[in-house]
């Protein structure tokens, strides 16, 4: 197997995958990369990098990241399709416009409430 350099090759799928994974726990939790940084000791640029994919995370690391956002290790790893061993690209998922709406509608505290906003989003989006 010919080895694989970012400079050369860019990042791997799976790390590509696994940084979308954190920013989309970070930005559900409403964190900002420089709060998350902090947390784990880092600068803001390294989670950037390691967000994007360029910078891999190591096992150690990950296990901090499941630590803080309250999620098991294999949340990271979501998404791989095992057949072919690279993952999904489901752009509309980690988009930030869903993850905030989905944290907004969680924010609702009242079920009854919750429920009728999901059924008029559905309703609207039947009409458009």
């Amino acid at each position: 197997m010919a080895r694989r350099t970012v400079a050369k090759d860019g990042p791997h799928p799976i790390d590509v995958l696994v940084g979308r994974r954190a920013r989309e726990c970070r930005t559900l939790e409403g964190l900002s990369q420089t709060a998350v940084a902090e947390k784990l000791g880092l600068s803001f640029q390294q989670l950037q990098k390691y967000e994007s994919g360029h910078n891999r995370i190591s096992a150690s690391r990950l296990y901090e990241l499941a630590q803080l956002f309250d999620v098991p290790v294999g949340y990271f790893f979501g998404g791989i399709d095992a057949g072919k061993n690279a993952p999904r690209q489901d752009e509309t998922l980690t988009k930030r416009e869903t993850l905030e709406l989905v944290r907004a509608y969680y924010a609702i505290s009242d079920p009854n409430f919750r429920d009728q906003i999901r059924k008029l989003v559905q309703a609207v989006a039947k009409l458009s």
